[in-house]
């Protein structure tokens, strides 16, 4: 992975860049960086132009782009591909797209929540998405077909989504992307790239969906199971599962039996790799078939 990208404060301060740009809108439409939606405006075009370099994007491509706040990536994009869709949730906001964009023909302004959303017919997604909605972005994503997606993720985000296994970092959502996809962390991104400045660095991050790499006949109850045990991630199985099996009604006393039989019932949550859940969705599976 790449070092920090540069976006120093002195660097901002003496350039007439998308930092001045994004202080003159600001002050034009009398807007307030909203906080609750995760405003923080990327004010640095080498960044922008980093996000399009990983992209490889195409003049084939329709770009998604979440998140489109004053358009600075759109207008990066819209010259060399298809089309992009332009989401973008703050009404304010998209008064400003409207016009700062108005003379790209190949741009469609969204106005909507893409979380509740059902576009579809993109080729690749490019974006700097609120912190906030970072984790129900990815699986709202992976829900949909597309070839690869270059987003901007707080660092400590970005790093869950690789964690070893057994890692302090090693999540279900490690668990759940690993599944679905491939993920490689490029670069690491100031916050000065951003204003308002956020609290902590980000990653950009590069996003390739795959086949799954290991056999589930039950992808609910696997992403279900993986959702449940970590809640308790450093206790044993056996006892972390008690409340799984406890949700389908089965006895208590016949869900600890099943739980103690279990081939990995001795080992802690934290330390299951991805193929060990997806084993212990199908044996689960196949004992709940058995005759009681």
């Amino acid at each position: 992975m790449k070092a920090n990208t540069g976006c120093s404060l002195e660097r901002r301060s003496k350039s007439f860049g998308l930092y001045k740009e994004t202080l003159n809108l600001l002050r034009q439409h009398n807007i307030l960086p909203k906080k609750r939606l995760g405003q923080n405006f990327t004010v640095d075009e080498s960044l922008l132009q980093s996000v399009v370099n990983y992209a490889d994007v195409e003049a084939k491509d329709t770009i998604l782009e979440v998140g489109a706040g004053f358009g600075f990536l759109t207008r990066l994009l819209a010259p060399h591909v298809k089309k992009v869709l332009a989401v973008e949730l703050d009404r304010n906001l998209i008064t400003v797209l409207q016009s700062q964009l108005s003379r790209f023909k190949n741009v469609q302004i969204i106005p909507t929540d893409i979380l509740t959303s059902n576009i579809t017919g993109f080729d690749k997604v490019l974006s700097t998405p609120p912190y906030s909605i970072s984790s129900p972005l990815l699986f709202w994503l992976l829900e949909r077909e597309f070839t690869l997606a270059v987003m901007t993720f707080q660092e400590e985000f970005a790093t869950r989504l690789t964690a070893d296994v057994g890692s302090r970092d090693y999540s279900r959502l490690t668990v759940a992307i690993y599944y679905r996809a491939d993920v490689e962390l490029l670069e690491h991104v100031s916050k000065d790239c951003f204003y308002p400045s956020p609290d902590v660095d980000s990653i950009i991050v590069r996003v390739r969906p795959k086949p799954a790499p290991f056999k589930v006949n039950d992808e609910k109850a696997f992403n279900e199971l993986v959702k449940t045990v970590f809640t308790q991630r450093n206790k044993k199985l056996r006892n972390a599962i008690m409340p799984y099996l406890l949700k389908y009604e089965i006895p208590k006393e016949k869900a600890q039996e099943m739980a103690d039989a279990l081939t990995f019932h001795d080992k802690r949550v934290r330390e299951l790799a991805p193929e060990d859940f997806g084993a212990l969705a199908n044996e689960l599976a196949e004992k709940a078939r058995s005759p009681r």
